[in-house]
């Protein structure tokens, strides 16, 4: 038997799904993360993994984010498209990271006033990974639209949507979505 590993992408995808030999499919989740992406307003961070706190994110990249920060280590994959990421060392930790894991937003700075220090720039293409250093600053910039995938910790920024964008029964016993 010969098999083709085919790649998705933002505007190319097919849904797969999980086929369940001896078990309940209610035990098992699972979704598309180009779907999500296509699906998402751009920079919503909607989780498409969980296993204990931890979250896998898909961000639909458009533009330009705000600023996001967290008390831990995020890592940030390209899953389709290019974007660029900036990344500040705070001169001092966020307040509203203080108090709780996971991305939180900061407040847009002033006209002209960057979050701390520039670190760096990073431009991620289709299958790059980067780290978001803790209690740093970063920022996203897509020209088109891309992919993004975060794993990180859930938190304020963390949108749920189980419901819809996980397979159902009726997806598990060979119903078309």
């Amino acid at each position: 038997m010969t098999f083709k590993t085919t790649f998705g992408s933002l505007a190319d995808y097919r849904k797969g799904r999980v086929e369940v030999i001896d078990d309940d499919p209610k035990n098992y989740v699972f979704s598309n993360v180009f779907e999500v992406a296509s699906r998402a307003r751009p920079w919503e961070r909607v989780a498409v993994a969980k296993n204990f706190e931890y979250v896998i994110e898909a961000m639909h990249a458009a533009g330009e984010s705000p600023y996001w920060t967290a008390r831990h280590d995020e890592f940030v994959v390209c899953m389709d498209g290019e974007a660029e990421l900036e990344l500040y060392k705070l001169d001092e930790p966020a307040p509203a990271a203080s108090g709780r894991d996971g991305a939180h937003r900061l407040d847009a700075p002033p006209a002209g006033k960057l979050p701390g220090r520039k670190m760096g720039r990073i431009v991620l293409g289709r299958g790059h990974m980067a780290l978001l250093p803790k209690q740093s600053a970063y920022r996203f910039r897509a020209a088109r639209p891309s992919a993004l995938m975060v794993q990180t910790i859930e938190g304020p920024e963390t949108i749920l949507r189980w419901a819809e964008i996980c397979q159902t029964d009726s997806q598990s016993q060979g119903a078309t979505p």
